[in-house]
């Protein structure tokens, strides 16, 4: 049993030396959805505004134009240095917040799924409803339209809108936050290596 446990100890102290591609694999699939979002709200700056503002059919939120800078240069620039490994701790946080606002403040009242999914056991009544307005969406194309070319890319879905990504992305960052950016794989890495050589 000894030797075992020997063994074993031996694999994780090999793995340790790539430590570094959990992080890297988190901060490669976050950085282009996150730059993405950004982007969008950069592009469409008044559209986004507006949104953040209006209390009747956005967010009502206080002096709009600035939360879109912060909202889309946060995401914009946070995914850059998440993709390069810079400041990933620094960055995590206010990526953070930004998730938990877009959970809270925007996807919450839709429940925990992004697309509608009615056989999930996280259906609400309003994921219900939509898988029913699918079967007839489908039906009338099925009749009516060129059914095949129209899926042919994937199925239809009615895009639900829950928190389930922002909390994903969220705990994703969470990780980021403890792990850093990782060994090997990330300027943090380096810049702390060498900052450690100065002081010595």
């Amino acid at each position: 049993m000894q030797a075992l446990f020997a063994m074993y100890q031996n694999l994780l102290n090999k793995l340790s030396y790539l430590e570094g591609l959990a992080p890297l694999a988190l901060r490669i699939y976050l950085a282009p959805v996150l730059m993405q979002a950004g982007y969008n709200k950069l592009s469409h700056f008044g559209d986004t505004a507006a949104w953040f503002g209006n209390p009747d059919w956005g967010l009502g939120l206080p002096m709009p134009e600035l939360m879109t800078v912060l909202a889309a240069g946060t995401e914009f620039f946070g995914g850059l240095l998440l993709l390069i490994g810079l400041a990933t701790r620094f960055m995590a946080l206010p990526l953070m917040i930004t998730m938990l606002v877009a959970a809270f403040a925007v996807h919450w009242s839709n429940g925990w799924l992004a697309i509608a999914d009615a056989s999930s056991w996280l259906a609400s009544d309003k994921v219900v409803e939509a898988g029913e307005k699918l079967a007839a969406a489908k039906s009338i194309l099925q009749q009516h339209g060129n059914y095949e070319w129209l899926t042919s890319s994937g199925n239809f879905v009615i895009l639900n809108n829950g928190i389930e990504f922002a909390i994903t992305y969220f705990i994703m960052l969470l990780a980021l936050l403890f792990m850093g950016g990782g060994r090997y794989f990330s300027l943090d890495y380096y810049i702390h290596r060498y900052m450690g050589r100065k002081d010595s």
